[in-house]
C-alpha cells in the first residue's frame, strides 16, 4: 500500500528545501522569507496530487481537503498535521540528506568525521540493522522534525486516494511554520480548518502516541543596576551583568533540563543580555503540571527578592509570559482521539506505546483552542541536532497509520 521509494524521495526532496523558523521576530509572519518559498512548494505538491480547496493563506499556512469515501460524509472530519520549519539553533542550509544502508557499528558523517552517530548512544538503531536510514552529512540538521512528518502525510494521502475501497470520512490537511520557534498556532483558524479531531505527526520513535506534553511558560528576568565609572565605582556601582550571572549561579543544578527527565520540570536560561546598567536573562519554564509550573516561577520570584536585597538599590524583576498547556488537559474531550491512534499503531503491526513528551506541539495549542489534537510518531531521532537520523521503516509505518486512522474514523467515528 506504501510505496516507499517514493516516500524516500518525497522526504529527500523537502529536507533539501530551506525552511528555518527564527527566534525573536516580531515584525512579520512567518518569522523568516524561505519558509513562504516552502510552503508554495507545499501547496503546488498538494494541488498537484489532486486535493481540493488547497490554500497558502498570508500567514504561510497550507492546506486542503480529501472528500469522504461516498457513504462516509456524515463522519466526523479528521486533520492530519504537521510542520515545516526546522529548528533555528543549527544550520538547515544546503542540507545534504544520506541514504545509509545500516549495518551496525558508528556511523561517520563524510563532511564532518567528528560529527558520528554512536550506536551507544543511540540503542535505536539496533532495530534497524540491514535497513535503511537517513541522515545529513554532518554540517546540517536533517529536518526530519518535521519533514518527515510532511512526507508521512502526502505519502498516506497518496496511499489512500489509490485505494478507494478503504473507507475514510473528510480529511482535512494543514502544514504550519514556527513551530520551532513556539508560534505554529498563532494565526491558525481552528473553525475554518473545521475538523472534530486532528493529529500531528510530529513525534519521534516508532509507536509511540504522546498524549501530554509540558505546559509551559517563558519568564524573563530584567535587572536594573547602576553604572559608574570603574575607576570610580567602590561602594557606587551595581553591576547588573555581575547580578544576572549571580541569579543564574543561584538557580540549583537540579532544576536544569540537563538534570532532569521523565516527568520532572525545569528551569532553563536561554539567553543573558545587557550592560552594567541593564540586564536581562530569558528562561523558559517547563512542568507537566500547572502546579509544577507555579512552584518553579514562584522559585524565580524568590529568588529576585532575594538578590535585590543582596545588592540594594538594584531591581530584579520576573515577568511570566504563558506558552501553551499539557494537550492532556483538553483531549478528555474526545476520548477516541488517543483510543483510534492506539489501535491505528497496532494496526501497522507495531506495539503502541503511550508517551509524555517532553516538549510541545502544536497539538498543545489546538487542543486548548478546542480541536483534540495528539501527537503520532514521525520516526525521527536526535531533532535539533547534526546528529538526527530517521529510519525509512518508521517513516512507512507512520503512513500506514494515518491510513488506519482514516479508516476507523469513518468505521467506528
Amino acid at each position: 500500500m506504501i510505496d516507499v521509494e517514493r516516500l524516500k524521495q518525497r522526504f529527500i526532496k523537502y529536507v533539501q528545501v530551506w525552511s528555518s523558523s527564527k527566534d525573536d521576530v516580531d515584525d512579520r509572519y512567518p518569522s523568516t522569507p524561505q519558509q513562504l518559498a516552502m510552503a508554495a512548494l507545499l501547496r503546488d505538491d498538494l494541488a498537484a496530487l489532486g486535493l481540493e480547496d488547497v490554500r497558502m493563506d498570508e500567514w504561510g499556512y497550507v492546506t486542503g481537503t480529501l472528500p469522504a469515501s461516498p457513504g462516509y460524509e456524515a463522519r466526523p472530519t479528521v486533520g492530519f498535521l504537521a510542520h515545516y520549519d526546522t529548528y533555528p539553533g543549527v544550520s538547515g542550509e544546503n542540507v545534504k540528506p544520506i541514504v545509509h544502508r545500516y549495518e551496525g557499528g558508528d556511523i561517520v558523517l563524510p563532511d564532518d568525521p567528528t560529527v558520528a552517530i554512536l550506536a551507544d548512544e543511540n540503542p535505536e538503531l539496533v532495530r534497524y540493522r540491514g535497513e535503511e536510514i537517513i541522515t545529513a552529512s554532518g554540517n546540517t540538521l536533517l529536518g526530519a522534525d518535521d519533514k518527515a512528518g510532511v512526507a508521512e502525510i502526502f505519502e498516506g494521502l497518496a496511499a489512500l486516494m489509490a485505494h478507494p475501497e478503504i473507507p475514510r470520512p473528510t480529511l482535512r490537511i494543514g502544514f504550519t511554520p514556527d513551530e520551532e520557534v513556539g508560534a505554529g498556532t498563532a494565526h491558525f483558524d481552528v473553525k475554518a480548518f473545521g475538523a472534530h479531531v486532528a493529529y500531528t505527526f510530529d513525534g519521534s520513535l516508532l509507536g509511540e502516541v504522546e498524549n501530554e506534553t509540558f505546559s509551559a511558560d517563558g519568564a524573563t528576568v530584567r535587572i536594573t543596576g547602576r553604572d559608574v565609572h570603574p575607576g570610580y565605582a567602590k561602594g557606587k556601582m551595581l553591576n547588573a551583568v555581575r547580578i544576572a550571572a549571580r541569579f543564574v549561579e543561584c538557580v540549583p543544578q537540579g532544576l536544569s533540563p540537563e538534570w532532569t527527565e521523565k516527568r520532572e520540570g525545569y528551569l532553563h536560561p536561554l539567553k543573558i543580555e545587557g550592560n552594567a546598567s541593564n540586564a536581562t536573562i530569558a528562561y523558559i519554564v517547563r512542568d507537566f503540571t500547572v502546579e509544577g509550573l507555579e512552584r518553579l516561577e514562584a522559585y524565580l520570584e524568590m529568588l529576585a527578592a532575594s538578590l535585590q536585597r543582596e545588592f540594594p538599590g538594584s531591581k530584579v524583576e520576573v515577568e511570566i509570559k504563558e506558552q501553551y498547556r499539557n494537550m492532556i488537559y483538553h483531549l478528555d474531550k474526545e476520548p477516541r482521539a488517543v483510543e483510534f491512534a492506539l489501535e491505528a499503531v497496532r494496526q501497522a503491526g507495531v506495539e503502541p506505546r503511550l508517551e509524555s513528551i517532553r516538549g510541545g506541539t502544536d497539538g498543545s495549542r489546538l487542543s486548548a483552542m478546542g480541536l483534540p489534537t495528539p501527537n503520532i510518531f514521525a520516526g525521527g531521532v536526535n531533532f535539533h541536532s547534526k546528529f538526527e537520523w530517521v529510519p525509512v521503516r518508521a517513516m512507512v509505518k507512520a503512513a500506514e497509520v494515518m491510513v488506519h486512522l482514516a479508516r476507523l474514523w469513518a468505521e467506528r467515528g
